[in-house]
């Protein structure tokens, strides 16, 4: 059925618009002055133009959490499929989501299976998702398989938030702490200092150095941001180049306590998405495919399709992970016992919650030894600054007396 957008005003004057689907421009009309409204622009929005429905479509990781969690409810509620992707449709408030899963629904009412016409939107729908709800599909399970992704999804939301929360203080006292020492150097100092420069006595080193590197700040802002800009502009271009890519991954890795972080935070997804889904029937050898491709860093991603490989050749997953070195001791053992026991999935589960929460703990105590870190260092600058304004002050003293 198409979709048509439209603006219109109610008998008050107020105007409207939104999305709604009808069989053509006089039936969309009509259900509008049903609804009380006087169309004033109407047009069919055209599966396969650039637009809000199309496979290039993104959907931020809140969003999707709560049309799957909405999706899960109304068919466990006993719903029709295609109902209930009208009901969210209608309810969410952002248009690009709408417009997604109103194309969604074509789709599905076109004879599509849910996972297939979710897989025409790569983009919004992770190749996670889709093989989760086609294992649904196939069980019959679909609304159980569901609320199991929409908890996942929120998991995963959640996790990232707090990540994100933990690093927010420390990332504003650095601008903060850049944008003091940045005012001092460019127009305090050489107000100051200037005096000092005109008695003609010697100056300090410490002085003469802070003198140059304050008219270099001056002098050479504009060439300085315009080298930054190019240089972050070559790493972005490096980073699309494959080789240099896994150049820079490979190297990240090796970084002290951002590695050890890295590598902790991609077992810990491997994991949990490993279990999700174990949970939802998806066999083995495919689930650490799909498992390998949701890793960020490429070089763990490499040896995640590596362990794949291995188990569809015959290995057992604790000997393929044992041989990756990229799971945590403590991870092996519980994946180890899951497999001898029958519920790889429960110990999965676990092992992915005990690594979050060893994670958690390990960036908030990063986190903490950063923010003293950069008061101390900030202090430090700052002490710099007064030291090479006071020594001239104290040699006019001395000259003095």
């Amino acid at each position: 059925m198409p979709t048509f957008d439209y603006r219109a005003h109610d008998a008050q004057g107020r105007p409207s618009k939104g999305r709604l689907e009808a069989d053509g421009p006089r039936h969309a009309r009509q259900l509008l002055r049903e609804r009380g409204l006087w169309p004033r622009a109407l047009s069919e929005v055209i599966v396969g133009n650039a637009g809000s429905n199309q496979p290039g479509a993104r959907l931020g990781a809140a969003d999707l959490a709560l049309l799957t969690l909405q999706l899960s409810t109304l068919v466990q509620a006993g719903l029709p499929l295609e109902e209930a992707l009208e009901a969210v449709a209608k309810q969410s408030a952002k248009r690009k989501v709408a417009g997604v899963l109103s194309a969604v629904r074509n789709r599905v009412m076109e004879g599509h299976t849910l996972a297939s016409a979710l897989g025409q939107f790569p983009k919004a729908f992770p190749d996670l998702f889709c093989a989760t709800v086609a294992a649904g599909e196939r069980s019959g399970h679909l609304g159980h398989v569901l609320e199991q992704l929409a908890a996942y999804t929120q998991a995963r939301q959640a996790s990232r938030q707090k990540i994100q929360m933990a690093l927010v203080y420390p990332l504003i006292l650095m601008l903060a702490s850049v944008a003091i020492v940045g005012f001092l150097l460019g127009y305090v100092v050489p107000d100051v200092v200037k005096i000092f420069v005109d008695s003609g006595q010697p100056l300090p080193w410490l002085t003469q150095a802070l003198i140059g590197v304050s008219n270099g700040l001056r002098s050479h802002f504009l060439l300085m941001m315009s080298v930054l800009a190019v240089l972050i502009g070559l790493w972005r271009w490096s980073l699309r180049q494959p080789q240099w890519n896994l150049r820079w991954h490979r190297w990240v890795l090796k970084v002290p306590v951002m590695g050890d972080v890295l590598r902790a935070m991609d077992a810990a997804r491997f994991a949990s998405t490993l279990a999700i889904l174990g949970k939802s029937a998806v066999p083995l050898v495919d689930a650490l495919e799909i498992a390998a491709a949701v890793i960020g860093n490429q070089t763990i991603r490499t040896r995640m399709i590596d362990v794949a490989r291995s188990v569809r050749e015959g290995g057992t997953l604790t000997r393929g992970l044992e041989l990756s070195g990229d799971i945590p001791p403590m991870m092996l053992h519980m994946i180890a016992s899951g497999e001898r026991a029958g519920e790889l999935d429960r110990m999965l589960a676990r092992a992915a919650e005990q690594q979050e929460s060893s994670l958690a703990t390990r960036i908030a105590l990063v986190v903490s030894l950063f923010e003293p870190a950069m008061l101390v260092l900030m202090g430090g600058v700052v002490l710099l600054i007064v030291m090479a304004i006071l020594l001239p002050i104290l040699s006019l003293n001395q000259l003095v007396n």
